[in-house]
């Protein structure tokens, strides 16, 4: 099975940071800050035990980092 492919990204009106599915870009859950979205088990708990992957956003365009939950699917021959 593939692995889940998630963004966090900030909302459109400014008003705080959106976790979103990649395929269905259906709302998982709101932050109020990128901070509070990536404070540790989180994510991780959101996603449960099928897990998932997730690219952080900055704020102005790009990636920040990419986190795989559990980490034990995590690819093995990714350098992160």
């Amino acid at each position: 099975m593939a692995l889940r492919k998630f963004t966090v990204t900030k909302n459109r009106d400014g008003s705080g940071w959106i976790l979103k599915d990649n395929k269905t870009k259906r709302l998982k859950h709101t932050f109020r800050t990128k901070t509070n979205a990536k404070k540790g088990g989180v994510v991780k708990a959101i996603l449960g035990k099928e897990g998932g992957s997730v690219r952080f956003e900055k704020e102005h365009g790009g990636f920040d980092e990419e986190r795989t939950y559990p980490r034990s699917k995590d690819p093995k021959r990714s350098k992160g």
